[in-house]
């Protein structure tokens, strides 16, 4: 089933246009010591669950396929994050393009903070596949859920697949409509203050139980009157 889900999610990115080729890759936690990520150089397309190799936090893995060359910072990051199910990598157009540029994506839209904070970082070029990358990945991503990776790419954690693939599209999302800004002219900045409003109110963001004093639920079932 999770090997299932990676070579699916794989297939998902590229369907969304979040990577293009063989680049990107993904993981799945299968429990406290291992987890399933996407095999090194293979075509999307032809991804099938038996290519998914399985690594264990201690550097082995099992398979017929290797793992991904970036198996470090899923490893490192399922490590030092408990709660993360899934991690993706893309290198979606515009979040790579700022990327390359060194620049994160500061609070110029509320919706920043579904990354967790008041800006999502860009972490220091490192050579793709190295530790060098793995430690800069993990600290850009300190109380975060996304960050960038200069001249690279996008790391967007979840709680499951669905999460992380969904935090990916809305980081190359955000990253598109702020290079747009930034070519308008200067960019106007949300404040601390604000950001930290709005951290809180993503703490109930989508739920169905979220409360909200100006709403009163009345019952499931529409009033007679507009009953068509």
């Amino acid at each position: 089933m999770l090997r299932d889900s990676v070579a699916c999610g794989c297939r998902e990115l590229a369907r969304l246009g979040l990577t293009p080729g063989r680049s990107g890759n993904i993981s799945v936690r299968r429990d406290a010591r291992s987890f399933f990520v996407s095999p090194t150089g293979m075509s999307y397309a032809s991804l099938v669950p038996e290519d998914i190799p399985l690594v264990t936090l201690d550097g082995r893995w099992f398979g017929t396929r290797r793992p991904s060359s970036e198996w470090r910072f899923h490893r490192d990051i399922l490590q030092s994050r408990g709660n993360i199910g899934a991690i993706v990598h893309t290198h979606s157009t515009q979040a790579t393009a700022l990327a390359c540029t060194g620049r994160g994506i500061p609070a110029f839209h509320y919706m920043v903070a579904v990354a967790g904070g008041a800006e999502i970082r860009c972490a220091p070029y490192r050579t793709f596949g190295s530790q060098a990358l793995s430690d800069a990945a993990v600290e850009a991503l300190d109380g975060r859920l996304a960050c960038l990776l200069a001249n690279h790419g996008v790391i967007a954690l979840g709680s499951d697949l669905a999460h992380a693939l969904t935090l990916a599209g809305e980081v190359e999302d955000l990253a598109g409509k702020y290079i747009a800004a930034l070519a308008l002219g200067d960019v106007r900045i949300l404040d601390d203050a604000e950001m930290r409003r709005v951290i809180e109110k993503f703490q109930s963001y989508g739920r169905q139980d979220a409360p909200d004093a100006g709403l009163e639920f009345e019952g499931s079932e529409l009033p007679a009157s507009v009953r068509g």
